[in-house]
């Protein structure tokens, strides 16, 4: 008997001193955190699969740094094709058959809404979602959701349609967009800025991410009469936008959503001298621009892309993206400590003060809270000269 009760004993004392994630979250052991995400490596919208990648690489270079607390981030990353159902079905995989501790940065709209309260009703944190709708910022009905390392679509919006005020009062203002939450979020910016002058304003067009072309819609949209032009489009669409304004002869203020701004899957398809003039936003350095050649954090980002990405194009500001959101994780992951329970993963991730990533412009920085599911509310505006991208005026804020 007391063989038994020391035996007893010795093994709730050696749980006791295992740290309590490794005890009760899936995915966590002494060595190793295991997350998951979903991306379209397949589908209409590849060209934004970089991010993955992105990150994938950003870990490996974690990992071989000895990763975070003692830990190694092992990433699983998932192919959705950019279709609702198969995100279900890939993240039902992530969490119930690989085990994972928590979601992170899968791309999407569509796809995060349609796996949200899936997650949220098994407390599972899908942390700074590849999105900027404004919904992934619903902390009341979704406390487990929280949204990406960029402003919000409805907040660039705001942006550009107050600089369509200052510039051109009289505008008449055309917009195609996605029929989605996506392209919805910035016809709400647009709103929140005109109000009431909406209607009399702006002529919509829509397009469906499986449409084979939006022609028929920007010609429909030059007819109006409309001088001023928002794009809301992902990469394939925003090319094809861009070529038929252009060969069209329409010569509209032309804005293009900052998730569409890639060289090389956007710009270069469209013809780079097609795009000159065409105005965006952006809240990361460019590694395009010479302007941060001498800038130590984008040595250190270069040296990073060359090493562990040597085969992809580092002019895609998706790498940047995908370096910022990892550092971002890595953040959450130094604050939980040892206590990487769900719980406190999303009380981390919900309390970040002040943090300057150092891919963000300069003073741009990531804040959240329990009551603040927007970590970043800033951008610049810039302008494509036929070579790149110009930064322009100041750090604008999309909030109301």
């Amino acid at each position: 008997m007391r063989h038994r009760i020391w035996l007893v004993l010795a093994v709730a004392s050696a749980a006791l001193s295992l740290p309590a994630a490794a005890q009760n979250t899936p995915g966590v052991t002494d060595t190793e955190i295991k997350i998951g995400q979903t991306m379209p490596y397949t589908g209409p919208v590849t060209a934004f699969s970089t991010l993955g990648k992105g990150e994938i690489g950003y870990f490996k270079m974690l990992n071989d740094q000895g990763g975070v607390n003692g830990r190694k981030v092992n990433l699983i990353s998932l192919d959705d094709g950019y279709a609702p159902p198969r995100t279900v079905e890939q993240t039902r995989k992530l969490v119930e058959q690989e085990g994972v501790a928590f979601l992170f940065s899968s791309i999407g709209t569509a796809t995060n809404t349609a796996v949200e309260r899936y997650l949220n009703a098994n407390k599972i944190p899908q942390l700074f979602l590849a999105s900027g709708a404004s919904k992934f910022g619903n902390y009341k009905e979704f406390p487990w959701t929280i949204g990406g390392i960029q402003a919000t679509f409805r907040a660039e919006a705001r942006i550009y349609a107050r600089y369509i005020l200052k510039e051109k009062p009289n505008a008449k203002i055309a917009i195609l967009y996605q029929n989605d939450d996506y392209g919805r979020d910035y016809v709400a910016g647009l709103k929140d800025v005109l109000g009431d002058k909406y209607a009399d304003t702006v002529k919509e067009a829509t397009y469906e991410f499986t449409d084979a072309t939006i022609d028929s819609q920007v010609v429909s949209l030059q007819s109006t009469g409309a001088d001023a032009l928002l794009l809301v489009a992902t990469p394939k669409f925003a090319a094809q936008g861009i070529r038929k304004v252009y060969d069209i002869g329409w010569k509209p203020m032309f804005f293009l959503s900052n998730v569409a701004i890639w060289i090389s899957t956007v710009i270069e398809p469209a013809g780079v001298e097609k795009a000159v003039g065409i105005m965006s936003s952006v809240y990361v350095k460019d590694p395009a621009d010479p302007g941060w050649d001498n800038d130590p954090d984008m040595q250190q980002w270069k040296a990073w892309i060359t090493k562990y990405m040597p085969e992809v194009d580092p002019r895609d500001q998706n790498y940047v993206n995908s370096y910022n959101s990892g550092m971002a994780l890595v953040q959450v992951l130094k604050q939980a400590g040892n206590d990487l329970s769900r719980e406190n993963i999303m009380r981390q991730a919900t309390n970040i003060n002040d943090l300057q990533l150092p891919m963000m412009l300069p003073g741009i920085k990531m804040n959240t809270s329990p009551t603040d599911y927007f970590p970043i509310e800033n951008m610049q505006m810039m302008r494509w000269n036929g070579k790149q991208w110009v930064r322009f005026g100041d750090l604008l804020s999309g909030s109301l």
